[in-house]
């Protein structure tokens, strides 16, 4: 079987979509399956589907289209804000997209009259973490224009944390997004039926809160795909952390010393890796480089170290293990590595019960 490879257990997939939803559901918490670091497999968004996800969404159109077109009945959602140029494919290809600008939103109305359909808006709310969003003073002015346009239909409203800055979701922000909800369904004299409290690293504040407020609907991706949740990468109970590993073949193994020699510069990416003292290391080099995945985001078998990685090349310390060529080595993935590897045309993909390509 061809290497570097990305295989994916659906099963798990599927097991910690219907943990999640069954943990939100008491909250009155609806979960939309985000498929984005599976290129939009519609595989894995069947199997998001099985576990109980009321809908799925992907910040890329194109993605949303393979969904389409891998004949997945459901809502879905463009969870990055449109772009002009693809207001046409945003209404033809998503029931619902997420944004912040009248321009983008006027060319959406525009392309859905042209289609003869309405195209559902949720309005993002800036919160502090200075990705998307709208200020909050003037979110009701931009929620008033979309109710007064022909072709877009005002949804909800929406906020992301925690992606740029760091920002945690806690119970202050969730609070705020309520009442801004309150103040345009009073002003718009009609009700929302979408508050997007956010992501996976919302988890923390959902599965502890006391008071949900108005927040009806979490974007988790990472949580489902990895098991983790997002603020500090931790394994999340209940869930599968193994749904994903990449697997790749030594092409070389030798031992060499431990230290490099000679005059030395900059590495291919920067500052070279620093390798550990002694005299000789078993190293192993194996098929897989940046250009197929992150190396900050690989976990190797352990006893096994990573040196270094260049754009083909990811270098091991292979400590006592007894690797020879031709032999294939499992790592699992964090959200940057199966990220790259998912869009990498050089990692084949292999799902357990349907294919990721």
């Amino acid at each position: 079987m061809t290497a570097p490879r990305l295989e994916i257990d659906l099963e798990a997939i599927a097991h910690n979509t219907r943990t999640l939803v069954a943990q939100l559901e008491p909250l009155g918490i609806a979960v939309t399956g985000i498929t984005k670091a599976s290129l939009g497999s519609p595989g894995v968004g069947a199997a998001m589907l099985r576990g109980g996800a009321t809908g799925l969404g992907d910040s890329r159109i194109e993605n949303l289209a393979r969904l389409g077109a891998g004949g997945i009945p459901t809502c879905t959602t463009l969870i990055r804000s449109p772009m002009v140029s693809q207001a046409h494919l945003v209404v033809r290809d998503a029931d619902i997209s997420l944004n912040t600008e009248a321009v983008v939103i006027d060319s959406l109305a525009a392309a859905a009259l042209d289609q003869g359909t309405t195209h559902a808006v949720v309005v993002m709310v800036e919160l502090g973490d200075l990705r998307e969003g709208v200020p909050v003073v003037d979110v009701f002015d931009l929620c008033r224009r979309v109710v007064k346009t022909p072709g877009v239909e005002l949804a909800g409203l929406g906020t992301n944390l925690a992606c740029q800055s760091g920002v945690a979701p806690d119970q202050v922000k969730m609070d705020e997004l309520s009442r801004l909800v309150e103040k345009v369904e009073s002003g718009c004299d009609r009700g929302l039926s979408i508050v997007s409290g956010g992501n996976s690293a919302n988890l923390d504040w959902a599965l502890s809160t006391a008071d949900s407020g108005r927040i009806n609907n979490l974007r988790l991706g990472e949580a489902i795909l990895l098991g983790n949740e997002p603020l500090h990468r931790r394994a999340l109970d209940g869930l599968r952390t193994d749904a994903f590993t990449l697997v790749a073949e030594v092409i070389e193994v030798k031992t060499k010393p431990a230290l490099p020699w000679g005059d030395t510069a900059q590495a291919a990416f920067g500052t070279p890796p620093t390798r550990r003292n002694g005299e000789l290391v078993r190293q192993a080099i194996v098929a897989l480089g940046r250009q197929d995945t992150d190396p900050d985001g690989l976990t190797p078998p352990p006893g096994i170290t990573i040196l270094g990685m260049s754009s083909d090349h990811l270098v091991l310390d292979l400590g006592d293990h007894e690797i020879s060529v031709g032999d294939e080595l499992p790592f699992g993935v964090g959200y940057g590595a199966l990220l790259r590897a998912a869009t990498s045309p050089f990692v084949s993909k292999k799902g357990l019960s349907a294919p990721l390509s």
